[in-house]
């Protein structure tokens, strides 16, 4: 599990980590922004090191196209996902892939995790990133067959 600055203002985030890792999990405190997210085996992790200064673009075009970029892959594998309020990529009301970054002097870092065919269990353990009405899927489950990162990286 990973645990963004917001979460880290949380008083009870020691307690929290600990009762993860008595599951038997890794946690890890990160500098991107968000809440509590699971990340393990089965996820596209993709966090790309960029100047922003380069495109002579901020972070909202940065996250935008990182944003299309999971759509539209989604979209090769007959998956309808999208935007909505809040931040991540969704297939109905289910988060899909789930993005975090953090700029610094325009170079940026944490990126995205798209799950392929993750364990989707782990996420029952956790609020992920805060958002109480709304579920967590992957390609696998959407298309009720296995898509692998492979599959999806081909």
């Amino acid at each position: 599990y990973t645990f963004g600055k917001r979460q880290a203002q949380d008083h009870t985030l020691h307690q929290e980590i600990s009762r993860l890792q008595n599951l038997g999990a890794e946690c890890y405190q990160t500098k991107r922004g968000g809440l509590v997210t699971f990340h393990g085996p089965g996820q596209l992790v993709a966090y790309p090191i960029l100047n922003l200064k380069n495109w002579n673009e901020g972070i909202r075009w940065y996250v935008r196209q990182l944003e299309t970029l999971v759509i539209k892959t989604c979209a090769e594998f007959g998956v309808d996902a999208g935007t909505c309020e809040h931040v991540g990529i969704w297939a109905g009301d289910n988060k899909i892939c789930a993005l975090g970054v953090h700029v610094q002097q325009s170079c940026t870092s944490h990126g995205l995790a798209l799950n392929c065919n993750t364990e989707m269990s782990w996420f029952g353990h956790i609020v992920p990133c805060g958002i109480v009405a709304r579920g967590v899927t992957s390609l696998s489950k959407e298309l009720d067959r296995d898509v692998g990162i492979e599959d999806v990286k081909g």
